[in-house]
């Protein structure tokens, strides 16, 4: 057990790392039309837990206005 918890688990953790920092690191290397956030269109409709949501309409939640 003590050779798992000192040499296993750290590995496992490390390469969890590695493999996530690989991941957001590489977005600097694709196309400039891929790099960018995927564009939001205003007229859909969106679904929750059975809920229709529209994405055109305002919420205003107190101080916080969402829409």
């Amino acid at each position: 057990m003590t050779f798992f918890r000192q040499y296993i688990i750290p590995f496992l953790i490390l390469a969890m790392f590695l493999l996530a920092l690989t991941a957001v690191s590489s977005r600097a290397f694709l196309p400039s039309d891929m790099a960018a956030p995927a564009p939001v269109t205003g007229n859909e409709e969106i679904s929750f837990l059975g809920i229709q949501v529209f994405s055109n309409h305002r919420v205003s939640i107190g101080q916080i206005n969402c829409g």
